[in-house]
């Protein structure tokens, strides 16, 4: 790939692409982290409420990989909110893990699934401050938040001390999200897109098939190199071998003029 990393505003650096294992069954994440693992990904992005995170630090344990030279992400369940709460989930997250240190450490969401839209402001400033405390310590190398919008991010940027190193959104072909990622580029947030393929719903589009075709690449592989080229930071995720080497081999570079024809395509998942 022609960007090995994305560069935080503290310095440090996170690999350009990351094996998620959102939707993975913590029978299968000891599988699929190990052909991850195999195939030269070394950054791995997890979460509490995905219920894997044992057999993901598993697989990284036993796969004898230096712990220094893999990057882990995990997140603070959305249903969890406030400073001690989040002290405790953090530390539910690195035993289950077995390490001593997360790479990346976020708010899964502004609110809990179940009152997506709520206001939970102040919980979250919590939430942040905890994690912040966690960072000065050296448990967390760099802490964010997901699925914040603007209006979720901007009371964190005023209240707490640490701009967010990431957010992460979804984001693949036909989801704008220019106005937030313009913010978030504006200050210094880097933007990691989940399910750049939409979780499959765009494989099947016939003009996304023809311009693959023109680039010698899969669908997928156009989708995320797509995300690349928006300058965000894609997170697929397979649990099949060949999808897994597939979704890594991006050495190519979309024209232009494909981008904006890209840009045109109207999400698919509205």
């Amino acid at each position: 790939m022609s960007k090995e990393n994305f560069t935080f505003h503290n310095g440090v650096t996170i690999p350009s692409i990351g094996f998620g294992t959102w939707q993975i069954p913590n029978e299968e994440a000891y599988d699929s982290v190990t052909m991850a693992l195999k195939n030269g990904y070394t950054h791995i992005d997890t979460a509490l409420a995905y219920k894997n995170e044992e057999n993901v630090g598993k697989a990284i344990r036993d796969f004898n990989i230096n712990r220094e030279n893999v990057f882990i992400t995990s997140k603070l369940p959305a249903e969890t909110k406030g400073y001690d709460e989040t002290v405790e989930a953090f530390n539910t997250t690195i035993t289950n893990l077995g390490v001593d240190y997360l790479d990346l450490y976020l708010i899964h969401a502004p609110w809990p699934w179940g009152e997506k839209g709520a206001d939970y402001t102040e919980a979250n400033i919590q939430s942040f401050k905890a994690m912040e405390k966690l960072y000065n310590e050296g448990k967390i190398k760099a802490i964010g938040v997901s699925n914040f919008e603007i209006e979720n991010l901007k009371p964190i940027l005023d209240k707490c001390d640490i701009v967010p190193h990431a957010n992460q959104i979804p984001f693949y072909i036909g989801k704008d999200q220019e106005e937030l990622i313009s913010f978030c580029k504006e200050n210094n947030i880097v933007v990691e897109a989940y399910s750049p393929l939409a979780t499959g719903d765009i494989l099947g589009l016939t003009e996304l098939k023809e311009m693959a075709k023109k680039y010698d690449a899969t669908v997928a592989q156009l989708a995320i190199r797509y995300c690349l080229e928006k300058d965000t930071l894609p997170l697929p995720k397979s649990t099949h071998e060949k999808r897994i080497i597939e979704n890594r081999q991006l050495d190519f570079e979309i024209s232009k003029e494909d981008i904006e024809k890209l840009d045109q395509i109207k999400d698919v998942r509205k």
